[in-house]
């Protein structure tokens, strides 16, 4: 069974920037997905940024320009760095990993969810 962890949420001021972190206990695939979704209250949870463990990358549009997502294979972990942010952005972040056993048989396991709250 996969754990990820997540760390780095907080309280930040508009135009101010976070660093999230996401570790799996493991993996166990050639091929994943790992990415954050948020979700803020009374709205669904959407995709915000995800890369595949070949390094290809998708961001909403909502946030492109603005977060760089990044991983580091060697130590299963996912990053999310996040510049000028806004109080749109305040939401609960969710770090995700679809392992692929098969083109066809996917694997989903998810973190906990960090806070992320953007506020004067």
């Amino acid at each position: 069974q996969v754990q990820l962890v997540e760390s780095g949420g907080g309280l930040v001021q508009p135009g101010g920037s976070l660093r999230l972190s996401c570790a799996a206990s493991t993996r166990s695939s050639t091929i994943d997905v790992m990415g954050w979704y948020r979700q803020a209250p009374g709205r669904e949870r959407d995709m915000v940024a995800t890369m595949t463990n070949s390094g290809t990358e998708n961001y909403a549009d909502s946030v492109k320009g603005r977060f760089t997502i990044s991983r580091n294979n060697a130590k299963n972990t996912v990053y999310l760095q996040m510049n000028s942010l806004r109080p749109e952005d305040t939401a609960v972040y969710y770090c995700k990993l679809d392992e692929y056993l098969t083109p066809y048989a996917v694997r989903n396991y998810w973190g906990q969810g960090t806070q992320v709250t953007v506020s004067a």
